[in-house]
């Protein structure tokens, strides 16, 4: 099935997102994990709309270097506004696969959501550690998306709609083998945590808002493909209106942090 369009439309939609409070949260532990130092050089693959970039571009001040690198134009122009304030931040545009940056130029690199959307891995870790300098630190982060629990009346409809889902990217469980993957590519993994995304209540302001908007919108688009029809699609969302409305809304996801050096 397709995988998600990164145009300006989901640039906003994005953002709206990860402006939440619980990906705000996120963020902050990326960026402690991640431990960027004034006067260091770093780079974020997959900038996206640029917020992570901002955070990174203040922390390494005008003495150092921020650079972002997308492959969408859209997210590229995005992030290029949210950062021009910063003479010490770029974006360029390219592929995970092919970085179009010099060797061993950066100290940090830090990707959050992006690598499960890359079909070859090997070569992607390959061009991580290609252009970071020895003893560089990466923080990848990344979902897999079995360790959802996500409360529906329905569960077997619910099971439907997000093999559905599990289409919108090259691969769904990519934490589970990131570690092996990793040192095939000559990285050391220094630490291994969890992120989780919880909602154990509604909140109209969080991830779980945001990515039902976006998984609906997905399988109206894709469900035929695997025999999910509108009125399925309406009765998954009915069904999560009515545990809204009943105060028995649940979500959790897991999303995985691996913090590695070459």
């Amino acid at each position: 099935m397709e995988q998600l369009k990164f145009d300006e439309t989901a640039a906003k939609s994005l953002e709206a997102m990860y402006s939440s409070p619980d990906v705000v949260a996120q963020r902050v532990r990326v960026l402690d994990l991640l431990g960027p130092a004034a006067g260091e050089r770093v780079l974020d693959i997959g900038v996206g709309p640029g917020l992570l970039a901002y955070d990174l571009a203040t922390l390494v001040g005008d003495a150092g270097e921020c650079v972002g690198v997308d492959l969408s134009p859209d997210m590229v122009a995005a992030s290029a506004r949210r950062l021009a304030a910063f003479p010490h931040a770029r974006v360029v545009e390219c592929a995970a696969t092919a970085l179009a940056l010099p060797d061993a130029h950066f100290d940090a690199a830090v990707s959050t959501q992006v690598y499960e959307y890359v079909a070859d891995m090997p070569r992607a870790l390959s061009e991580l550690r290609r252009v970071l300098k020895p003893g560089g630190r990466a923080l990848i982060l990344d979902t897999d998306w079995r360790s959802i629990v996500w409360h529906a009346s329905d569960q077997a409809l619910m099971e439907r709609v997000l093999v559905c889902w599990d289409g919108h990217l090259h691969d769904p469980h990519l934490p589970a083998h990131l570690g092996p993957l990793l040192r095939a590519a000559g990285f050391v993994v220094r630490r291994v945590k969890v992120v989780p995304m919880l909602s154990h209540r509604w909140q109209p302001t969080s991830y779980a808002s945001g990515i039902m908007r976006a998984i609906e919108a997905y399988a109206r688009r894709n469900g035929a493909r695997v025999g999910l029809t509108d009125a399925d699609i309406d009765a998954w969302r009915a069904d999560q209106q009515a545990l809204i409305e009943s105060d028995a809304f649940f979500f959790s996801l897991n999303r995985f942090v691996f913090l590695a050096t070459c």
